[in-house]
């Protein structure tokens, strides 16, 4: 397998040695430098490398030079290498230049010339673009195998489990020939579908998230059963009390029902959130607070999912899907929202087999060439849009409202009118799916005039608002009339503390009606729905949980 490359490009001798001279300083190891001072020289050189299949990690191109300009250069180099990281190197005086391109060739970053010293203008910068690339990036496959149908809502389920949980995988539809070479060499030629083979030619049959997770080393069982936290949900606010607990001193457990991420982590791209100009998507925001999480030494059980709470003088203790209890000094609910179903007659049907709740990360691909549907018209819609509108034919927007300035950010409304193959229809609604074994048609209704078209579909996607993830609270936690959890001040009522509330002060800010148990981000009731602010109340919650200790 041959190291990956890194290519400079620039017109000027001195700054190209210079380049090279830092690159292979700090990269040699890993990686392939290769230079050229010119940027058709650079295109005939990605020519020859994806000739032979070579990959290419990131690409340094000078933004003033003869005959081509950097910008020019990556707009026709990523064309040959898509997902290559991209950075643009500039004069001060350039940098509106670089800013645009921004979202002209979606750069990831753009230097200052000069960049000494490199430890601190330009390696870090590099690692992280080269940590992003290669977290993404897929060589030749020797790893986990799943063999099924497209429209098999079970197989969609297990490679959705795998890819939210970073797990390199390969899928092999069950009619293609490396799919029947693959059964053929296993020892059960005929199982069901779908079959996943493990890199150890193990071969497991319609496994459950639970066992495959036991297979491929998640963990599900913490390696004890009292902590000073135990947060429930590994969502953005959950990751956030996470880090800033954890590297505060407090032992720290999350436990997460499906994967780190959250809803978010089903985003093909955030673009407004803080410190990254060219946007990041909600795998590499999950992935980075994985790390980040565990680095300071908090424990992540997931799959695993919480049934009950219960108060134990000042204890609070949890009970798990698998028997387990977890005892702890406070907890933090963070379990966010899940997508609110469709109700529209033959749905549940066709769930998995062409109608998705979410962004259907692992679908995107297999949409190629395909009308693709949208159901929705908030940001998660838009963003979904976007990353489908790179492979489908076309993407159709049905929403409900007369337009999509009340629902969505003016950055993605404006990224979608430059989208030539994204199509609007306001005023409209699914109002049936139809199909047996996959979606067939869907049918549309016209909200103004009631006049119902039957339109052709493969794939459906649905975004139209979430409901929280709380019945296991029941009776235990104060919650609003549609099931978010109440915090602070909205536990109280006409001034007077929550029935139970057994401390001589009132709730904090995030405190629910249970004193030591917080709420935070999408699933607490008044809460802003976005990244930005559930990582805030994830990271505060940690100041309140402080508070309560201290007078345990």
């Amino acid at each position: 397998m041959p190291r990956p490359v890194l290519l400079a490009v620039d017109d000027d001798p001195d700054v190209l040695r210079a380049v090279e001279r830092d690159l292979r300083k700090h990269y040699s190891d890993r990686y392939r430098v290769m230079s050229s001072d010119s940027g058709p020289g650079a295109l005939d050189i990605l020519t020859r490398l994806s000739q032979r299949s070579e990959p290419v990690a990131l690409l340094l191109a000078d933004h003033r030079m003869p005959r081509m300009t950097g910008i020019e250069f990556l707009t026709e180099a990523i064309r040959k290498y898509p997902d290559v990281r991209r950075v643009l190197l500039t004069a001060y005086a350039d940098t509106e230049a670089a800013i645009g391109a921004i979202n002209l060739v979606k750069l990831d970053h753009y230097l200052l010339k000069p960049w000494d010293p490199p430890d601190q203008n330009l390696y870090p910068v590099l690692d992280d673009l080269l940590d992003q690339w290669s977290s993404s990036y897929r060589p030749p496959f020797e790893g986990i195998r799943v063999i099924g149908t497209r429209w098999s809502a079970g197989c969609y389920a297990l490679r959705e489990f795998l890819a939210r949980n970073h797990i390199p995988y390969q899928w092999l539809d069950v009619e293609s020939a490396d799919a029947k070479t693959a059964l053929a060499a296993s020892a059960n030629p005929h199982a069901a579908l779908p079959v996943v083979i493990l890199p150890d030619g193990t071969v497991m049959t319609d496994p459950t998230q639970t066992e495959l997770a036991d297979r491929v080393g998640l963990r599900t069982h913490a390696d004890s059963n009292f902590f000073d936290l135990v947060i429930v949900g590994g969502g953005p606010a959950g990751l956030a009390a996470a880090v800033y607990g954890a590297s505060e001193g407090l032992k720290t457990v999350i436990v997460e029902q499906e994967a780190p991420g959250g809803q978010a982590g089903l985003s093909s791209r955030i673009e407004n959130y803080l410190g990254f100009p060219s946007g990041l998507s909600g795998a590499d925001l999950a992935r980075r607070a994985v790390a980040q999480a565990r680095r300071f030494g908090a424990e992540i059980l997931a799959p695993q999912q919480v049934t009950r709470l219960r108060v134990d003088g000042p204890y609070r203790t949890v009970t798990l899907a698998d028997g387990c209890e977890l005892s702890c000094h406070a907890m933090v609910i963070a379990t966010g929202v899940q997508w609110r179903k469709l109700d529209v007659p033959g749905i549940d049907r066709l769930q998995g087999a062409g109608v998705y709740y979410g962004a259907g990360s692992t679908e995107a691909l297999s949409c190629n060439n395909e009308d693709v549907y949208i159901v929705g018209g908030a940001n998660s819609a838009g963003q979904a849009a976007m990353n489908f509108s790179r492979y489908a034919r076309s993407v159709v927007m049905l929403v409900r409202g007369e337009s999509l300035a009340a629902t969505m950010s003016q950055y993605l409304i404006n990224d979608i009118a430059q989208t030539p193959n994204i199509r609007i229809e306001c005023g409209s609604q699914v109002v049936a799916v139809h199909g047996e074994n996959q979606l067939e048609a869907i049918s549309v209704s016209c909200l103004r005039s009631g006049a119902v078209e039957k339109v052709p579909a493969n794939s459906l996607f649905v975004f139209i608002g979430a409901e929280p993830r709380t019945d296991w609270l029941d009776g235990f936690v104060q919650r609003d009339a549609r099931g978010f959890v109440l915090t602070g001040p909205d536990v109280m009522r006409e001034h007077e503390r929550p029935a139970g509330w057994t401390l001589n002060r009132d709730p904090f800010l995030l405190e629910t009606s249970v004193p030591g148990v917080f709420a935070v981000g999408d699933v607490r009731h008044g809460s802003v729905k976005r990244v930005a602010s559930g990582v805030g109340e994830g990271s505060i919650a940690i100041q309140f949980v402080h508070g309560h200790l201290a007078k345990v």
